[in-house]
């Protein structure tokens, strides 16, 4: 009979957490995690300061670029350092 193992070391735990984040996380994952968490005072902060990076992301307005406009300014950006090299 196989021994289940419930235990993670914290960079395990950190890599689900970041997983669990984006819907990735397997329940198993999840339940070890949470294990984790009950004893391990620098994961949960890890854990929270991550949800709160998460949440703050998602209520930011954020507009990126598109890729026409990126083309554009790195075509600036390679003509002026082409003319200062010269």
């Amino acid at each position: 009979m196989s021994k289940i193992k419930v235990t993670m070391p914290c960079d395990e735990a950190n890599h689900v957490c970041d997983k669990t984040q984006y819907k990735e996380g397997t329940l198993w994952e999840k339940i070890k995690l949470n294990f984790h968490l009950i004893y391990c005072r620098a994961c949960r902060k890890y854990s929270k300061n991550n949800a709160i990076l998460t949440q703050t992301i998602k209520k930011s307005d954020v507009q990126c670029l598109d890729k026409k406009c990126k083309d554009a300014m790195k075509k600036t950006i390679d003509n002026a350092l082409k003319e200062n090299s010269n």
